[in-house]
Parts: structure tokens; C-alpha cells; sequence
């Protein structure tokens, strides 16, 4: 049985497990993602059809062809990079939800959590859908108190002879 000052946060959490499920969904598809992007474009026979196609164009100059060719080992890596940075963004949007979870389990620390799910919908995306919800989480840490109980006060007086 809850105490008498007790909230159920079972609103805040469930919001949070379906936010971190998504953001874990989001990991593991922009891995995917990198990874086969990646051995695509290091390919040579997908290069030589990419160069066919810019040489095809009827707008394309020689010096703009040469440049994109120079090129081309940069824009590999590029993607590489902000790839896995992007990913390394996501896995630390999922623990701070992970820990702005632990945090609202059992009303421990609403607070804390409300501030984990911001950072969390902030790392996540700032309008992404994930982030949505863990800004709702957030306002209902925030808002939500627990009922204020009234405790009546019994005076007793003691009688002198």
C-alpha cells in the first residue's frame, strides 16, 4: 500500500521507457546506417558510377568534375565522421533518460529527473518525437506535486489541583 504522501510517476516513466526505446531504435538504425553507408561509398564500382553519372551531366565542367573527384575521399570521411558522432549523440541521450528514469522510480528525485529528460530530448533532437515526449516527462516532474495532507494538531491540557 503507498504511503499517504505518495504520486505514482507511472505517466513520467512510461513516457521515458518509450523515448529510450526509441532513441535505442535510432542508435541502432544510424549504425546501419554509417556502416553500410560507408563500405558503399568506399566501393569502386559504385565510385565509377557515381563519376559516370556527374561526367553525364550536361552542366558539369571539367574543372567542377576534377574538384568533385579530388574530392571524393573527403566527403567519405566527412560522412564517417559526423555518423558516429551523431550516434555517440544518441547513446548519450539514452542514459540520460536511462538515469532521468531511475531517478522518478519510486519518486525518488523528481527534480533530477525532469532535468535528465530535458538534457536527454536536447541530445535527441531538439523537435525530434523522442524529444517530445521526454519534454513532457519533464513538465510533469516539474508540475506535479504530491497531494498536501492536513495533519490536525490534538492539544491536551492537563488539569492542576
Amino acid at each position: 500500500m503507498k504511503g499517504l504522501n505518495s504520486l505514482s510517476r507511472t505517466g513520467e516513466i512510461v513516457l521515458g521507457v518509450i523515448s529510450a526505446i526509441m532513441t535505442l531504435l535510432s542508435i541502432i538504425l544510424v549504425t546501419i546506417g554509417v556502416v553500410s553507408g560507408s563500405s558503399l561509398l568506399k566501393d569502386e564500382a559504385f565510385k565509377t558510377e557515381f563519376q559516370n553519372v556527374i561526367a553525364d551531366d550536361p552542366n558539369m565542367t571539367e574543372a567542377n568534375f576534377q574538384t568533385i573527384n579530388e574530392n571524393m575521399d573527403l566527403v567519405i570521411d566527412a560522412f564517417n565522421i559526423f555518423g558516429w558522432v551523431f550516434v555517440i549523440i544518441l547513446v548519450i541521450s539514452l542514459i540520460l533518460n536511462i538515469i532521468g528514469i531511475a531517478s522518478i522510480s519510486k519518486n525518488k528525485n523528481p527534480k533530477l529527473a525532469g532535468v535528465m529528460f530535458i538534457l536527454a530530448g536536447i541530445f535527441a533532437g531538439i523537435l525530434s518525437p523522442t524529444s517530445l515526449l521526454l519534454y513532457i516527462a519533464a513538465i510533469m516532474c516539474f508540475v506535479r506535486k504530491p497531494p498536501v495532507q492536513l495533519q490536525e494538531e490534538f492539544y491536551t491540557t492537563e488539569k492542576t489541583l
